[in-house]
């Protein structure tokens, strides 16, 4: 039964910790990388599709973005997405492929950078204080249902604190290397 609770709380926490990770690939850096844009939602025969569906995305130079679409006729719909999504790159079309130059940051790009990143990291923690808040609450209906006993509550809360304790290094450990990142020139 505790165990159950337990398992079910760490699966939640894994997978706010995997979408936080996620989320900090897309916060642009210093460094060119495919996440910047792999998730980009291109309007492709009228549906919205992630650009890695529809595109090679490599990077041949520390600064630039190489996209090259399987499918010629993309080419302008991937443009389009680029220039309308939040990245702030300007993309270059030579009829065959897109390249995105990355500007070098500045001081105070990168420092607003890393408030968005403090600012998912919050998010993500809180994530993980509401998974523990539920979980707790779920041993203490099985309390009250008398399906462990007091002791195994007490255990079960114990655990489940210190299970919340280690992902919540983790997300703190994620973002201050994400910040080193960022405020890397």
């Amino acid at each position: 039964m505790i165990n159950d609770a337990l398992k079910e709380g760490e699966g939640r926490m894994k997978a706010s910790l995997l979408a936080l990770e996620e989320d900090l690939n897309t916060i642009r850096t210093g460094r060119a990388t495919p996440a910047l844009v792999e998730k980009l939602s291109v309007e492709y025969y009228g549906s919205p599709t992630p650009l890695m569906q529809l595109a090679n995305i490599s990077v041949p130079e520390p600064r630039q973005l190489l996209i090259k679409p399987f499918d010629l006729g993309s080419l302008k719909d991937i443009e389009k997405a680029i220039q309308s999504s939040d990245i702030g790159l300007t993309p270059n079309n030579d009829g065959k492929v897109i390249r995105l130059n990355l500007p070098v940051l500045t001081e105070d790009r990168r420092h607003d950078l890393t408030k968005v990143v403090s600012q998912r990291v919050e998010e993500a923690r809180i994530a993980v204080r509401n998974i523990r808040r539920d979980s707790i609450k779920d041993l203490r209906e099985f309390e009250e249902e008398k399906m462990i006993s007091e002791d195994e509550l007490k255990r079960g809360e114990e655990s489940t604190q210190e299970l919340t304790d280690k992902y919540i290094n983790l997300i703190n450990e994620m973002g201050e290397k994400k910040e080193k990142e960022v405020m890397e020139i």
